[in-house]
């Protein structure tokens, strides 16, 4: 059996600490379900599982944001929900883990997804295990994003921040400051000429009360020029290339994918999934895990890079982004993230996956035609890759 995408949309992302920071993640997820029900005039009831990822789950996403969201939506307490968490690849998972129970047959219907709140994600403190009130002193977590709590058996250079890991990148693969800095531009560039365009208006949804004109992190008047005069931010030389203007930003926002088997629908599907596929490495080597997930999704899907149209990559840095495009030497550049990528529109973790498969679709349904590759990194060392068709 095949799993078909019927439908995705997504809100507008926000910065951080603005337009959507006062919205809870739960609500975030229930607006992007609950739109997809009233676009597709699908009766909530026959839903069989709501799959959502997410990647902090320290919060106001604690204990099961998928439920939460999908009761929060309207929907009959019989649909059942479930969180999963595959860091950066939450929405990827939920994505691959729903069209595998339909392609299995035991289901014929999933809204799957992602959400994240950075701006809501919590300080927490470890809890001792001495009795109150011998505690001692606590460190305190901030949530939003890295690692926190590490297990001290771990390798150090495992367990360097994701930003140090993209620096490492750059300069194992030769990734000059000024390539990074290029690639952002044009992220922000393509970005908001797609808005311009129209091309995200059949995918978005406005959150009420918090309504955005566009991604709220896309920067029309940035240039080489200026992001030439922002400092390294993590390498301890002060010789680094990575800094802020070149990394993906930290968001909130919330994604569906509404996926089924054939003909379970009375609309035209998007798009069907062809291929799936995860990959490990060094948890330092994270940023270049998608290219072989890709390479291995495409094999699985019977396809070649020769046969790609184009490429949505989770931009979580330029230097990530700019190594995987050495990784695939058959893809022309220009195929990859026609309409922006992260580095612009966001990266609220737990959506992202589902953002850049839900555009690959619906860019498969505007030309009428072709194959897309969605692909992302993920800390700790993972990439995974969906490959879509029409």
């Amino acid at each position: 059996m095949t799993t078909y995408v019927y439908d995705a949309v997504r809100t507008p992302f926000g910065r951080a600490g603005g337009a959507l920071s006062g919205v809870r993640p739960d609500d975030l997820a229930a607006v992007v379900m609950k739109a997809t029900i009233e676009r597709t005039g699908l009766d909530p009831a026959r839903i069989d599982d709501v799959i959502f990822g997410d990647a902090n789950q320290a919060g106001e996403d604690n204990r099961n944001v998928a439920r939460m969201g999908a009761l929060l939506a309207g929907f009959p307490t019989t649909v059942t929900g479930v969180t999963v968490n595959r860091l950066c690849a939450s929405s990827v998972e939920a994505v691959i883990q729903g069209s595998r129970a339909i392609d299995a047959g035991d289901v014929d219907v999933v809204l799957a997804g992602g959400v994240e709140s950075m701006s809501r994600a919590p300080y927490v403190v470890e809890k001792s295990p001495r009795p109150w009130p011998s505690v001692g002193n606590q460190t305190l977590w901030n949530t939003a994003i890295g690692w926190r709590m590490t297990n001290p058996k771990l390798p150090k250079h495992w367990t360097i921040s994701n930003g140090e890991s993209a620096e490492l990148i750059a300069r194992e693969w030769g990734i000059s400051r000024g390539a990074q800095d290029e690639f952002a531009v044009r992220s922000h560039r393509l970005a908001a000429e797609a808005w311009a365009a129209g091309v995200y208006d059949a995918e978005t949804v406005q959150v009420p009360g918090a309504e955005l004109a566009r991604d709220e992190g896309i920067r029309d008047d940035t240039s080489v020029e200026k992001l030439a005069g922002l400092k390294a931010l993590f390498a301890a030389d002060g010789e680094g290339s990575v800094t802020a203007g070149n990394s993906s930003p930290i968001n909130d926002g919330a994604s569906a994918v509404l996926l089924g088997r054939e003909g379970v629908l009375s609309t035209e599907p998007l798009a069907r999934i062809t291929g799936r596929a995860s990959h490990g490495v060094d948890p330092d080597q994270f940023p270049i895990a998608p290219i072989e997930a890709a390479n291995m999704a495409l094999a699985r899907a019977g396809r070649t890079w020769a046969d790609v149209d184009f490429v949505e990559l989770n931009e979580a840095f330029a230097s990530q982004s700019l190594a995987c495009l050495a990784g695939w030497p058959d893809l022309d550049p220009e195929k990859l993230n026609i309409h922006g990528g992260a580095l612009a529109i966001g990266h609220p973790l737990g959506a992202s996956g589902a953002r850049i498969i839900g555009h690959a679709a619906h860019e498969l349904a505007r030309r009428g035609g072709g194959v897309a590759v969605a692909a992302i990194c993920i800390g700790v060392g993972q990439g995974l890759a969906v490959v879509l068709e029409r």
